[in-house]
């Protein structure tokens, strides 16, 4: 039989060894992440230009900040592009799921084929539609070759146009994703509750209405927080669909980012924008964090 003191020993040690285990990798997420987010709300607030100072100047960096025309163009496509990006891929993803739980034949085969485009990253979506959407060996000169000359679609090569083909290439690798969370939504949801209404008289417009699409607010929630992120996060998509252009047509906030720290030389303007980024996605997972937490303490 174990001494007292051996057992009392290997108790502390099971309650230690998981912490033990953990400590190294939450130091480096700690130091990396938190610290260099830190180090960037630092960097704002001075004159930094290609290397770091620490010339504090105040506010200076977000006045100068929201007075370049490159970041108010930023802000207005990253409105244009969040707005489609997450209304689209939401009703995509609510349509589809609902069109695979009507328990159709190849459901099986269906699933992984709309959820395949999540499977590649942001970089092979915008090389592959740039292809596709490129006038010269695209969509367009596919169609003059069959002999549609009258065909035209350059919206890449447009200034008006442009952010319009990073939504197309966005709501194509993300529809099926939104579309797994509503069907685990849809999946989750009380049969009891539906033949109850449907023994009352309720139509399948009624159903859906007032029950399945209430019902699935978490789904929803979800959704809405998830794209919202890759939305405003939204960089390597961009510079491989269009680079930014024609001009500064698709510029968006982590690309402006991206210019002024690394190509102009303004380390500090840009660690304001990125500060900025931060704080709006603060503000969408905050607040996300804070429901999710009062649900589970109800």
């Amino acid at each position: 039989m174990a001494a007292p003191a051996e057992v009392d020993f290997r108790t502390r040690l099971q309650d230690w060894l998981p912490r033990l285990v953990l400590a190294p990798s939450l130091a480096v997420t700690v130091f990396f992440v938190y610290g260099f987010i830190l180090f960037t709300i630092l960097l704002s607030f001075t004159g930094s230009k290609m290397l770091p100072s620490w010339n504090f100047i105040g506010f200076d960096n977000y006045i100068r900040l929201f007075s370049l025309p490159a970041w108010h163009t930023a802000l207005k496509n990253i409105a244009i592009f969040a707005t489609l990006y997450i209304v689209i891929c939401t009703v995509i993803g609510l349509a589809l799921a609902i069109f695979l739980d009507q328990k159709i034949r190849g459901e099986g085969m269906l699933r992984p084929i709309y959820l395949y485009p999540m499977a590649l990253s942001f970089i092979v979506t915008g090389t592959a539609w740039k292809w596709f959407l490129d006038p010269g060996i695209g969509l367009q000169n596919v169609m003059h070759q069959w002999g549609w000359e009258s065909f035209s679609f350059t919206w890449i090569k447009s200034n008006t146009m442009a952010i319009y083909t990073i939504v197309i290439a966005a709501v194509w690798q993300s529809s099926g994703f939104v579309m797994a969370m509503f069907l685990a939504g849809l999946r989750g949801i009380d049969n009891e509750i539906l033949k109850a209404a449907q023994i009352d008289g309720a139509s399948n417009w009624q159903l859906y209405r007032r029950i399945v699409i209430p019902l699935l607010r978490p789904a929803f929630l979800s959704a809405f927080v998830i794209l919202a992120h890759l939305a405003i996060k939204s960089y390597d998509l961009v510079i491989a669909l269009t680079g930014g252009g024609p001009g500064r047509a698709t510029e968006m906030p982590a690309t402006f980012m991206y210019s002024y720290t690394f190509t102009r030389k303004e380390m500090g303007v840009g660690a304001s924008s990125a500060v900025i980024m931060l704080i709006t996605i603060a503000a969408i997972m905050v607040p996300y964090l804070y429901s999710e937490l009062k649900e589970k303490k109800s």
